[in-house]
């Protein structure tokens, strides 16, 4: 008889990668609705056919040396190992996220941030240095938690900070304890409040999910926040993922212990915003304005946030300050004839 050689293998982290657009009712946010109705929604949810996730070529030579497997699911990336396999504490994933579904830049708060490619010059060395602006980097080194025991989310996002004088339309901010959102730029900007407590809240991606970029010496033009580009990622990226083995310190966000992935891996999250807009009516055979929505409401592909049509995710425009798009961004809209 033919000897059978067989590999147990074992879950080392998941990622998931939840949009609310998709998963929000109307003003009910995912979270908030009853536990079958989630469950309802995260079997039906696709986040593959939003976005592409990938390692990059240094991590999969990892992988590969590991024995491990990478695969993205609809939930978001799963990686599991050898059960008996030694995992450097040191050692890191690196994953790309890129955008599949071309309606994505329109229902997804933070999109409006600008993401050119600098290309800077550094004379002392005769080399050009590349960035690209606003990249996000989703770490379970930087990540923050929301509530405790069994119940504990694990995010990789940071924890959402207080306003800065250089905050965009839709950043998001914690003041006084309360979630809010921005509904122009600063400065002067209005905001809306999410909800009374922060802690009642998913940790979205938010502006400073994006690194601070720090430039050689003698390098100008880079952008404030973003990433150095190099041959690992490619320019079309939208985002990084980045898991490294062993949190010191925190054993729920680690991945092994003594070296071995855990029998309770842990599940880390991503949460993308949906947006939210004014809604403005306007008559579908003049085109003359009907009623619009008091405050911002937000996009969902389920349920109707407003008490009228909803609009589709479609085109978002923007009211700027004295009607000059040189000016900073009072308000952003979405219109809908009827």
């Amino acid at each position: 008889m033919a000897e059978r050689i067989t590999t147990g293998y074992k879950r080392l982290f998941e990622v998931r990668i939840l949009h609310h657009y998709w998963l929000d009712e109307g003003q009910t946010v995912f979270d908030n609705l009853p536990e079958s109705e989630r469950n309802k929604k995260l079997l039906d949810y696709k986040s593959d056919q939003l976005i592409s996730v990938s390692p990059t070529p240094k991590t999969q030579q990892l992988l590969d040396d590991l024995g491990a497997v990478a695969k993205q699911t609809g939930l978001g990336l799963v990686v599991a190992v050898p059960k008996t396999q030694i995992i450097p504490d040191d050692s890191v994933f690196v994953f790309t996220i890129e955008i599949t579904d071309s309606a994505f830049f329109n229902y997804t708060s933070l999109t409006l941030l600008e993401r050119k490619i600098a290309e800077c010059f550094s004379p002392g060395e005769n080399k050009i240095y590349r960035y690209k602006a606003n990249v996000p980097v989703f770490s379970n080194l930087t990540g923050v938690s929301r509530e405790t025991g069994v119940a504990k989310q694990l995010f990789l996002s940071k924890e959402i900070p207080g306003i800065t004088a250089t905050d965009q339309v839709e950043a998001l901010i914690i003041s006084n304890n309360a979630l809010l959102q921005l509904t122009g730029s600063q400065p002067g900007a209005a905001t809306q409040q999410l909800n009374a407590s922060v802690l009642a809240m998913p940790v979205f991606h938010h502006q400073q999910d994006a690194p601070l970029i720090d430039p050689p010496p003698g390098v100008t033009g880079a952008p404030a926040r973003g990433i150095e580009l190099n041959q690992e990622i490619n320019d079309n990226l939208f985002a990084i993922i980045e898991i490294t083995a062993v949190k010191p310190g925190d054993a729920d966000y680690s991945c092994t212990s003594g070296g071995i992935a855990k029998e309770n891996y842990p599940v880390f999250q991503i949460r993308f915003k949906n947006r939210s807009l004014t809604w403005k009516y306007l008559h579908k055979g003049t085109g003359s304005p009907i009623s619009e929505s008091p405050a911002p409401l937000p996009l969902t592909y389920t349920g109707n946030a407003g008490s009228k049509q909803k609009p589709s995710a479609g085109m978002v425009k923007a009211d700027f300050e004295n009607n000059n798009p040189a000016n900073r961004i009072v308000r952003i809209f979405t219109e809908i004839f009827e």
